[in-house]
């Protein structure tokens, strides 16, 4: 079952970060993704890292769970360290080979915006894994009511933002079957040569958006049956309120913000 386990997926556990309130979640994820902006020295990056191993420890989710949500975005993060490796020029060259050049400033640059990156993914996976697809669509709408004054349709944004974090692992779950029917049928992707890879690939994308099409006109359909409409004045069964663990938790956030900011600031 764990297995299947991806990002944008709900996983139930026993903690404290499954009973926060998704405001201060969310609220308190940003600040920190925001703080890893000012990630710079190698004191600032290990103490960012440990301490999402500690919110990771916190969620009690299996860490094989956050392996998992990592794994489909595996290329990227290859992608991106090879091309601040390659293009951060520095003056401790390793290799210079025509016009590949590869110094230490560019490796060490590549190694800070991929952990940078894989700390994104991580806490945005504590979000999804701890949070119920609807309870974060009420707290999104809840923290965006100020910008219904300026007529901003609050309710359908958030909607929108819910329903496209739950069709990733719908997306990636209809592709999986459609590799197996493939398999099934004695097309075998590793064993195929690269062109032959390619022609296949529309045998592969053609039945996927057309299954997501209907899904998705599957799920207009419900949402007019139900009599969403706008999404204004609805009543809902829970409300959200804050409890003193969710403003110990903000200010955690804040602290530890301000924290790697005091590290950057003075050089440590």
């Amino acid at each position: 079952m764990m297995d299947s386990v991806i990002l944008g997926q709900y996983v139930k556990r026993d903690s404290i970060i499954h009973y926060l309130d998704p405001r201060s979640k969310i609220l308190s994820l940003i600040i920190i993704m925001l703080s890893f902006i000012t990630l710079e020295s190698t004191m600032s990056y290990m103490i960012a890292i440990f301490f999402v191993l500690f919110i990771l420890i916190l969620t009690n989710v299996p860490f094989k769970v956050y392996v998992l949500a990592i794994k489909p975005l595996f290329f990227i993060l290859i992608v991106t360290f090879l091309y601040h490796m390659l293009l951060t020029k520095g003056s401790h060259v390793i290799l210079d080979v025509y016009f590949l050049t590869i110094s230490v400033e560019g490796i060490v640059e590549g190694i800070r915006i991929t952990l940078r990156i894989i700390l994104f993914i991580l806490l945005a996976s504590v979000l999804t894994f701890t949070t119920k697809p609807l309870t974060l669509a009420h707290g999104l709408e809840a923290l965006m009511k100020p910008l219904a004054k300026l007529n901003f349709p609050v309710e359908k944004f958030a909607l929108m933002i819910i329903i496209a974090i739950r069709f990733i692992p719908t997306i990636l779950q209809e592709l999986q079957q459609i590799l197996t029917a493939l398999k099934a049928k004695g097309n075998h992707m590793e064993t195929l040569s690269l062109r032959k890879k390619l022609l296949t690939y529309n045998r592969i994308l053609i039945p996927l958006l057309t299954s997501l099409v209907i899904r998705a006109e599957q799920l207009s359909m419900a949402i007019e049956a139900r009599g969403f409409g706008d999404g204004k004045n609805r009543v809902r069964y829970h409300s959200l309120s804050y409890r003193l663990l969710d403003y110990q938790v903000l200010i955690v956030a804040l602290s530890f913000s301000f924290f790697l900011l005091y590290i950057k600031v003075y050089g440590i």
